[in-house]
């Protein structure tokens, strides 16, 4: 049977618009999980494991709402809660692996399928530096080679960026390629664009190996990136926001606004 797990390799592109102008990329990677394959690839691999110490892993409490609860229940409940019912359909996971202990994903995807294959919901797990996590969760009705959504910002992240944003979101579901591109605008003006983008490459123990010894530490990487480029912006002179209170509501709907994008603006 083929695996549907996979890694992706590519990079993330920041472009801030407003007040200042100030952009960065950096070289990432993902895993993409098929929550049934678990049981299967921590047997396959030596360098992967589930919910226990390795070069790379997958903890139930790094995501989801934080419980040791395995994620596909998890899931489940959160759609249920949006009235989506994906009767058992395949649920898969886009993420950054814990590596060498340590966990931090900005964002992480979870493309939720029906049982003949085709995509019944999108649900974007946001992440801050503050120990806080929000999900934004999408019905799919028709499933389009190309989707665009949109909501207002419900969530903090950046001490730099408003909450009166709204965000539209572009993807593509991941084959060969994975693409996610998000605008954050204000009244119609553009304030950041944000994407990932990476190609598929087998998820071996060889390719684990290879990836680590390009890109070592990258959930670690990505924690002091974001302090990094804090700093810039502060020695820029933006502002700093004052967080507020976390949202009542753990989710968001997101709104469908298209079956079709132009792929070059992710």
């Amino acid at each position: 049977m083929m695996c549907r797990s996979a890694l992706y390799i590519g990079a993330v592109t920041h472009r801030r618009l407003r007040p200042r102008v100030h952009q960065f990329r950096y070289r990432a990677f993902w895993l993409l999980i098929d929550l049934d394959e678990l049981p299967a690839l921590t047997a396959r691999l030596r360098l992967f494991s589930h919910n226990r110490f390795n070069l790379f892993a997958l903890h139930e409490t790094d995501l989801g709402d934080g419980s040791a609860t395995p994620l596909r229940i998890q899931t489940e409940r959160l759609l249920s809660e949006s009235g989506i019912d994906i009767a058992g359909g395949a649920i898969r996971l886009l993420c950054m692996p814990r590596t060498l202990g340590y966990s931090f994903n900005p964002i992480s995807i979870y493309y939720c399928h029906r049982p003949q294959g085709e995509l019944a919901a999108i649900i974007y797990e946001v992440h801050n530096t503050f120990g806080e996590r929000h999900s934004y969760v999408a019905a799919i009705e028709t499933e389009p080679d190309e989707i665009r959504q949109n909501c207002r910002k419900a969530f903090y992240v950046s001490p730099f960026m408003d909450m009166d944003l709204v965000y539209d979101f572009r993807l593509t579901e991941p084959t060969g390629r994975v693409t996610l591109g998000i605008r954050a605008s204000r009244a119609g003006e553009p304030v950041l664009h944000a994407s990932l983008a990476g190609h598929r490459r087998e998820l071996s123990d060889r390719e684990l190996l290879l990836i680590f010894l390009k890109i070592p530490l990258i959930t670690a990487k990505v924690t002091l990136a974001i302090h990094w480029e804090a700093l810039r912006l502060w020695l820029k002179g933006i502002r700093l926001r004052t967080r507020p209170a976390a949202p009542v509501h753990h989710t968001t709907p997101v709104i469908n606004t298209s079956n079709r994008i132009d792929p070059h603006v992710i």
